[in-house]
């Protein structure tokens, strides 16, 4: 049996309005852009579309600039993985903005992976 192709298509990317979490809803795009104004609370990211992964583990990274953690340290890229358990599904990969907004500035990448191979890359600027 031929094993089925899994695809990912970004469907939107940039300025979201706020996204809870907890809900299965995802954020709804306010603008479309690749430059994100660093303002409070800003939601930024992309909605990615996948299709033929249901059973599968996506993995997500966040490269972001470098700003400090709480402990002081430089705050390593946010990674983290995510169940998918239907045949297409809906994904949203984003941050938002938070004090100090300056060391936010510049360049966020985005990226997912199913089994080891990226599947999704947006790259995003944050400007003042």
């Amino acid at each position: 049996m031929a094993k089925r192709k899994i695809t990912a298509e970004i469907y939107s990317y940039g300025i979201y309005s706020g996204w809870d979490r907890e809900s299965k809803e995802l954020p709804k795009i306010q603008k479309i852009t690749n430059r994100i104004p660093i303002t409070p609370d800003v939601e930024f990211g992309c909605i990615i579309i996948l299709k033929g992964a249901k059973g599968k583990t996506i993995e997500f990274r966040i490269d972001h600039p470098p700003f400090k953690d709480s402990s002081g340290n430089r705050a390593a890229p946010f990674i983290g993985e995510y169940f998918i358990n239907s045949n297409e599904y809906e994904f949203f990969l984003g941050d938002t903005v938070w004090k100090p907004y300056d060391d936010k500035a510049g360049t966020w990448e985005l990226s997912t992976f199913i089994e080891g191979k990226r599947i999704s890359y947006k790259k995003l600027l944050l400007t003042k």
